[in-house]
């Protein structure tokens, strides 16, 4: 019994230090790791995001949901959706790359209109990185967090103070 709740404390611990890691564009000011460690918030060399990781969703539904934030946009399975400041509001293109879309895959679909309930901002898509059309809010290309692992996690919000959550208009939410 005390070994299952050990074990439960290290993961948690271990999914903090993965969400305090975070990602921020290369040369930006959302920072690094202190530790010297991926600018992209990789959990480690020898770890990879697991099988459970948040997919990159196919025909996506946006909806809305409540959390600890407020209201915020998710998809049809509720996994939260986020968005990141080094992104160009209104671009064609993700300025997450690289080891960035590792931790930050985008939200995609396979519809120029996905379909959305509750959500009042204006919904669109961009080519993703690997030719897949990617949900955009407001302008804003939406990404998953691999921290988050079920319905209702929001452990990607502010790492780095670059990613973050957003309302049903499509607005940021910081806290």
């Amino acid at each position: 019994m005390f070994a299952k709740a050990r074990r439960s404390a290290i993961a948690a611990a271990l999914l903090i230090t993965l969400a305090l890691a975070g990602c921020s564009s290369p040369g930006g000011s959302g920072g690094t790791d202190p530790g010297g460690g991926d600018p992209y918030g990789a959990p480690s060399s020898d770890s990879t995001p697991s099988e459970d990781s948040p997919p990159a969703a196919d025909d996506a539904e946006l909806r809305v949901a409540d959390s600890p934030l407020g209201e915020i946009v998710v998809d049809g399975e509720g996994l939260t959706v986020y968005m990141f400041d080094s992104d160009t509001q209104g671009a064609d293109a993700s300025a997450c790359e690289g080891q960035c879309l590792t931790n930050w895959p985008p939200v995609t679909t396979d519809s120029t209109e996905p379909v959305v309930s509750g959500v009042t901002g204006e919904v669109g898509t961009i080519a993703a990185a690997d030719g897949s059309m990617q949900i955009t809010l407001d302008g804003w290309p939406l990404y998953y967090f691999a921290g988050d692992q079920a319905a209702g996690d929001v452990n990607g919000q502010g790492v780095n103070d670059v990613w973050w959550v957003l309302s049903p208009a499509g607005e940021r939410i910081a806290e």
